[in-house]
């Protein structure tokens, strides 16, 4: 027997052990992307003023020119512009299953959700580049039917799964006392979802929203399918522009490394480290707000 417990004793050590090295291992790891992004992507301005990189849409390496507010610009509008397509019928999709939808059409409808999820963002951009883009080039002005609405109107598609996921886990975990004291005060079904049950999950729905915001701001292949990939300031929804991600993905395979451009386009990839960590904070923030209340 005490030879038993010695055993069980140095399983719970060495698992202890294996726990903590991998957590360590894990955050040397992300250090060392942090490390390497960003002291390559700052050497940008040793060439480049930082005004100028943010502040400029000039884009013109062969010229000198490394003004990023361009694809600031599109990263950020087509982000807010799918979130605010995407979260409100993300919410309504959740409080549906949640709250409304029958036991069999939520046993069918959560997992086509997950699956949804699931589907290449290729798939995505495919469909957004033969059926979206063509839709708004025949009912806008615009002659190609490229830019930040068409790139907005994917991503929001592509979030949903996330909003409609994390927010429906939110309203299901309230307690159920919530819901019946609510409707025992004289409250119909409908005041009891928006003045008691949505308020009460405001934590969990904001930090879908926000996870969703990380997902649409750092989307790579659907954005750069429909966008246009022109590095001009858009002057409307639909002309054609470019993103952070899009310009990365088509420029640093000719740029050699070390370079003024190499490096510009790393501090471009430095920004999203930086906005992808400013909203897992937000997130911790949501989470640990939510338990306290």
């Amino acid at each position: 027997m005490p030879h038993s417990k010695s055993w069980v004793h140095f399983n719970d050590k060495l698992a202890r052990y294996l726990f903590i090295s991998s957590a360590v291992l894990v955050s040397l790891i992300i250090l060392c992307i942090i490390w390497f992004v960003g002291m390559q992507g700052l050497s940008t301005f040793r060439q480049v003023s930082v005004i100028e990189f943010f502040t400029s849409s000039k884009w013109s390496p062969n010229n000198g020119q490394y003004g990023a507010l361009t694809f600031i610009a599109g990263s950020i509008g087509t982000t807010l512009i799918a979130i605010i397509l995407g979260g409100p019928l993300g919410l309504a999709g959740a409080v549906f299953l949640a709250e409304i939808a029958p036991p069999w059409v939520r046993s069918f409808m959560r997992p086509a959700t997950d699956l949804f999820a699931g589907i290449p963002s290729v798939v995505y951009g495919y469909v957004g580049l033969t059926v979206v883009v063509g839709f708004i080039r025949n009912t806008t002005s615009s002659s190609t039917g490229y830019g930040i609405m068409a790139a907005s109107i994917i991503l929001a598609i592509m979030i949903l799964p996330t909003v409609i996921s994390l927010s429906e886990d939110a309203l299901r975990s309230l307690p159920r006392t919530y819901k019946e004291a609510s409707l025992a005060l004289g409250a119909t079904r409908w005041q009891t979802i928006y003045r008691v049950l949505v308020p009460a999950a405001t934590p969990g729905i904001l930090t879908s929203v926000i996870l969703a915001m990380a997902r649409a701001i750092g989307e790579t292949m659907a954005v750069q399918m429909v966008i246009g990939n022109a590095p001009r300031f858009p002057s409307s929804l639909v002309s054609p522009t470019s993103t952070l991600t899009s310009d990365i993905v088509m420029e640093m395979g000719n740029t050699p490394f070390g370079s003024v451009w190499n490096n510009a386009l790393f501090l471009m990839s430095f920004i999203l480290l930086i906005i992808a960590l400013i909203l897992i904070i937000l997130v911790r923030t949501a989470v640990r707000k939510g338990a306290v209340r």
